[in-house]
């Protein structure tokens, strides 16, 4: 197959971009507080039911940590689902807004609190609405939205964020897995058989 120049450089753009998200990403793990993960995983391993929510871009970093903590056999629902339920007393709510603003994800975790139920969020701001309400707060040092200064990333918006939070919800995973014991074969019959 003959590479003109033009896919020539296309190629060694897509190389050095990945090379970029993979090295922000690092720079950004060394940069978090961990101090606040033994709590998460006690009160995720504590919690009747665990709600998450998330909106956007982040929403579907938050799916897939929902989808994780089904397979570990937790209670799980992803909130705004037709089926998920009301939040009560002894349930955990996961929140991530990369702000810490989203009216949607405040009133989540306002009515969470009123119920008696823990909050744990994650975002860039540690004096956010959303970071003062919960229990726990997980600050990911990565850009807004809307920080188009370039100084934390030189990727577009919340794209540093949305990748930490999965990466770190995985993360969360696996030290969950890894303390449950459960083998991956055992795992893989909550996956989902209807796709």
């Amino acid at each position: 197959m003959n590479i003109n120049n033009r896919q020539h450089q296309q190629i060694s753009n897509i190389q050095e971009n990945l090379q970029l998200v993979l090295n922000e990403n690092i720079q950004l793990a060394a940069q978090i507080d961990y101090s606040q993960f033994g709590p998460l995983i006690e009160n995720i391993q504590q919690a009747r039911s665990i709600f998450l929510i998330a909106s956007g871009r982040s929403g579907f970093s938050m799916r897939s940590a929902a989808m994780r903590l089904m397979h570990l056999g937790l209670q799980v629902y992803f909130v705004g689902d037709t089926t998920t339920p009301a939040i009560k007393y002894g349930d955990l709510l996961l929140a991530a807004s990369g702000s810490g603003t989203t009216s949607t994800i405040i009133t989540a975790a306002e009515k969470a609190k009123l119920t008696g139920a823990k909050v744990i969020a994650i975002s860039t701001n540690s004096v956010s609405t959303l970071a003062k309400l919960a229990d726990i707060h997980i600050q990911v040092p990565a850009a807004e939205k809307e920080d188009h200064g370039g100084s934390k990333s030189k990727q577009y918006a919340g794209s540093l964020f949305e990748q930490a939070l999965l990466l770190i919800t995985d993360a969360v995973f696996l030290a969950l897995w890894k303390l449950d014991g459960t083998p991956a074969e055992e795992l893989w019959k909550r996956h989902a058989n209807m796709e």
